[in-house]
């Protein structure tokens, strides 16, 4: 058995790593986009997923109560819907905006548990990055784009809360493949089969598998298990890192230039998470401490 130090450092190493492959991976999948479109990419991904990690786990629902399957399909209903939105986000607007937009869902989260007037800093702070990544008064914003990436946050809140929940209740994939399974399903009606047969090759077939193994395979399968190997809240320090993340990515892979206002608006994003989540981490500890709110 791993000592607990070591559960922590391999808890923070999976972290990350599932932050650069979600970043990597949506990279990526532009270029299927074209082919595809974002929605039809969304689907073939996920069924990717669903197809490898069922082969691999083999779960076995028997036996299991109906609230702990229940779980898995809703937490694949939400990845399911939360991948479509941000897929149609990143179409529309640079990926570290979209990704930064997204993260307002964990933010929202961690915000609402909060008690102490100080920590108002926290979400004001996000409002102003909010501000300087769509910039508004210039009239150059894409607001669907916006809007799909907001719907995402939502789905990225739900879906933190349900992933620990079923990595709770089963070991090792049987949760990740019975939740890719629903979808699959969930998307399927979004996905134009018949577009995506009909221009589907040997090498759009490859680069859809490899597109799947970086987002969601590794990434949802890494996260399963860094909650259950981190607390909460250094979780949640760790996926404030995200949104620069996805910046880099959009640089490297996509060659998007951002404008020093959306760089500021990452950041402050950035911080207004961390500074969420350790305001919810001393929250939690105070009272144990002894110490006066």
């Amino acid at each position: 058995m791993m000592s607990a130090p070591a559960l922590r450092y391999r808890g923070i190493a999976l972290a990350l790593a599932a932050m650069a492959s979600v970043q990597t991976g949506a990279g990526a999948s532009s270029y299927l986009f074209d082919r595809f479109t974002s929605s039809g990419t969304a689907w073939l991904r996920l069924t990717w997923a669903a197809v490898v990690l069922w082969l691999i786990a083999r779960p076995r629902l028997r036996g299991r109560g109906r609230r702990e399957v229940a779980t898995a399909l809703l937490l694949g209903a939400v990845s399911g819907l939360l991948t479509l939105l941000y897929f149609e986000a990143v179409v529309r607007i640079p990926l570290g905006t979209a990704t930064a937009l997204e993260f307002l869902g964990p933010l929202g989260v961690a915000v609402a548990g909060l008690r102490r007037r100080v920590d108002v800093l926290w979400p004001l702070t996000a409002a102003v990055g909010v501000l300087a990544l769509t910039r508004p008064w210039s009239g150059a914003v894409d607001l669907a784009g916006v809007g799909f990436a907001l719907g995402a946050a939502v789905g990225w809140a739900g879906y933190i809360v349900l992933t620990k929940r079923v990595g709770g209740d089963f070991t090792g994939l049987d949760g990740l493949a019975v939740s890719m399974a629903a979808a699959s399903l969930v998307t399927l009606p979004f996905a134009g089969v018949g577009h995506i047969a009909g221009h589907m090759d040997l090498s759009a077939f490859a680069l859809s598998g490899l597109a799947a193994l970086l987002l969601p395979i590794l990434p949802y399968a890494a996260e399963m298990v860094a909650l259950r190997d981190l607390p909460t809240a250094v979780f949640g320090t760790l996926m404030s890192l995200e949104p620069a993340i996805g910046t880099i990515v959009g640089f490297v892979l996509l060659s998007e230039q951002p404008s020093w206002a959306q760089v500021l608006g990452i950041v402050l994003v950035t911080v207004a998470g961390m500074g969420a989540v350790r305001s919810e981490a001393l929250q939690v500890r105070l009272p144990t401490a002894g110490v006066p709110g």
